[in-house]
């Protein structure tokens, strides 16, 4: 068997070994390459001669082709060509040809079999200066492996992002790119990608270059090239600082063993943009098990899809306060939709009145008669959803005030034909509330589903250890998997947590400790209940913060639970500018999640450990009396 590797340098074994020198002569090997990619592998000797030899006389041309016939029959073995009625046929699947396996595996949706048999260019270096008929036949199959090879990259890298593995999906588009610098379908997918995994200021490099290059030669980049560079610009993300630029990237784990639940999720938010429909996704699961990681994995691909989109954190304290989720939502971005100008004024006036940056924007608001809440909301969604898709999302959804609770039902049922996506995540139980009403109508009255987190299994949880720690063998590997299921319960935030702080030296040896209590979640356990390991874990991970970042942390462990920016700063007796970079890498490192009403943990846990074991009452006092009354 003869395999034939065409995409790059052309390379050719035998059986498993080298092939012989006169069958790697340029006109010899092109004979086999061009045949095995011919119409049923057939080619009349004319046709041959004319197109391999056209600058010799016909008696030097056939003699040619004879030598090169008789070679390809020694190496392949006499039955696998026929040269009968003047025709020259191979026999099927010898040689075997790369681009014909890339083939098979794309029509299988293997994209990672066929994005690995990509590696540059058909036949990539390959010339015959003097067969122009063969250069012309060399330069189409060029041009349509290169579409295929770009094709399969791409759909590589869309199915490593759609199962949160952003950074991984960055090679195959970067080799896309590579394969055609003018592709603006591949810029594309680098740029998304880049910002995807955290490099936004590379992704918007590559645009740059990308237009220059263009320029050049007296083009522009497509329309959706340069809205999706706008998109990218203007969407919010935290910048690591340099303190972060490497422990804090281990902490954003893969998204390990929730792949089907991101790919539902993006199916309905794409869904609904696509299919004009109002749809409800629900992510349930207890504390710490990935539930806000994974809405924001949704968000930040729908933004970059062109989606409008809110979203909230909510907090104990929201439930007191009437429709306290809705103006939440309307603060959180509801003002930037394309269509809001057209909502009517009583609607605009009822946020207007609760919101300065809506007054500010829509001063005539001051002399309408505001609208309701709810039917405020509903307005400002009809007409966002007129022009653009819409993504709202609600994390820790059943601590949000019943009443914006309602309005979202409500929204959803007036709403049913508007491109209108809501993500909710939430406990395993919240009976009896209208959460839960709404919950009970999905897939009757309400479009949509509900995907349900469980703790990591054995297998994820060796996949999460062999990527922090990439130099343990399989038994080190194996005793580790196993010690993060006994401290962890499999549960994501913990487990993200232990292996980092084993990644920065923590010795799980010297720690002991059982857990979980079988009769409570995550959120009903206290800092004193969790393992050693899992607290020594927490303190390893303070320790590699900034000294800045630590500082803020500890003053947002010791406030309530959702602080201001500006509230946090002066507790942490720090700059607004140095502040912000610590949030920042505080917001990168996931040890916080930010909307715009403020800061709060990730989990409540973490919060607690930080407080008990990082501060001492004296510091906690001096950080209460920095940050001053509530009120201010």
């Amino acid at each position: 068997m003869i395999r034939c590797r065409t995409l790059g340098a052309v390379a050719i074994d035998v059986d498993g070994r080298p092939a012989p020198a006169e069958l790697l002569w340029r006109k010899h090997l092109a004979l086999l390459v061009y045949l095995a990619r011919s119409n049923r592998r057939t080619r009349t000797r004319e046709h041959l001669v004319g197109l391999l030899w056209p600058d010799k006389d016909e008696r030097a041309a056939r003699h040619s082709l004879n030598e090169a016939l008789r070679v390809l029959r020694r190496v392949l073995g006499g039955a696998a060509l026929d040269t009968s009625a003047g025709q020259v046929r191979l026999a099927p699947g010898d040689p075997w040809l790369d681009v014909d396996e890339l083939e098979s595996r794309a029509a299988a949706r293997d994209w990672a079999a066929a994005a690995a048999l990509v590696a540059g260019d058909f036949m990539e270096g390959f010339a015959l200066a003097d067969a122009s008929g063969f250069e012309d036949w060399l330069a189409s199959q060029r041009s349509h492996w290169r579409s295929r090879s770009i094709h399969v990259l791409l759909a590589r890298s869309d199915e490593l992002e759609r199962t949160g593995h952003s950074r991984d999906a960055v090679a195959p588009v970067e080799q896309a790119l590579a394969l055609d610098p003018n592709s603006d379908r591949a810029v594309r997918a680098v740029m998304r990608t880049r910002t995807l995994s955290g490099d936004r200021s590379i992704a918007l490099e590559r645009y740059a270059t990308f237009a220059e290059q263009l320029r050049a030669v007296g083009a522009v980049p497509e329309a959706e090239t340069d809205r999706l560079a706008e998109r990218i610009r203007r969407a919010r993300q935290p910048i690591p600082a340099a303190a972060m630029a490497k422990t804090g990237e281990s902490r954003r784990a893969p998204l390990i063993g929730r792949a089907s639940e991101l790919a539902r999720l993006l199916e309905l938010a794409e869904g609904s943009a696509g299919g004009a429909r109002a749809v409800l996704g629900v992510v349930e699961g207890d504390a710490g098990s990935g539930k806000s990681r994974l809405l924001d994995e949704v968000v930040s691909r729908s933004r970059l899809n062109g989606a409008l989109v809110a979203g909230v954190r909510a907090v104990p304290a929201d439930q007191g306060e009437p429709f306290g989720g809705l103006v939440g939502l309307a603060r959180a971005g509801l003002l930037e939709g394309r269509g809001l100008a057209a909502a009517a004024p009583s609607a605009i006036a009822a946020f207007a009145r609760e919101i300065p940056e809506w007054m500010d924007r829509f001063p005539a608001a001051r002399d309408a008669d505001p609208a309701t809440p709810a039917a405020a909301f509903i307005e400002v969604l009809r007409a966002c959803t007129a022009e653009q898709p819409v993504l709202l999302v609600v994390d820790d959804a059943h601590q949000v005030d019943e009443g914006s609770i309602r309005a979202v039902d409500r929204a959803l049922r007036d709403l049913a034909s508007a491109p209108l996506a809501v993500l909710m995540s939430v406990p395993p139980h919240s009976a009896g509330t209208p959460l839960d009403e709404l919950r009970t109508r999905l897939g009757r009255h309400v479009e949509g589903a509900a995907v349900r987190l469980g703790p990591l299994t054995e297998f994820e949880l060796r996949e999460l250890v062999r990527w922090a720690l990439p130099s343990y063998d399989g038994p080190a590997v194996e005793r580790l998997a196993r010690r993060l299921g006994r401290d962890s319960a499999g549960l994501p935030l913990l487990a993200v947590e232990l292996v980092h702080a084993v990644a920065q030296g923590l010795d799980l040896g010297a720690v002991e400790g059982a857990w979980p209590n079988p009769l409570r979640t995550l959120t009903e356990t206290l800092p004193g209940d969790l393992p050693d390991a899992v607290r020594a874990a927490v303190r390893v991970g303070f320790r590699r913060l900034s000294p800045d970042a630590q500082r803020v942390l500890t003053a947002l462990s010791v406030l309530e639970d959702r602080v201001a920016r500006d509230r946090l700063a002066r507790a942490a007796d720090l700059p607004a500018p140095t502040a912000d970079t610590a949030l920042d890498e505080l917001e990168w490192a996931r040890w916080i999640t930010a909307d715009p009403r403020g800061y709060a943990f990730v989990a409540r846990v973490v919060r607690e450990v930080v407080a008990e074991d990082m501060t001492t009452t004296g510091q906690q006092q001096r950080i209460r009396e920095r940050a001053g009354p509530l009120s201010d």
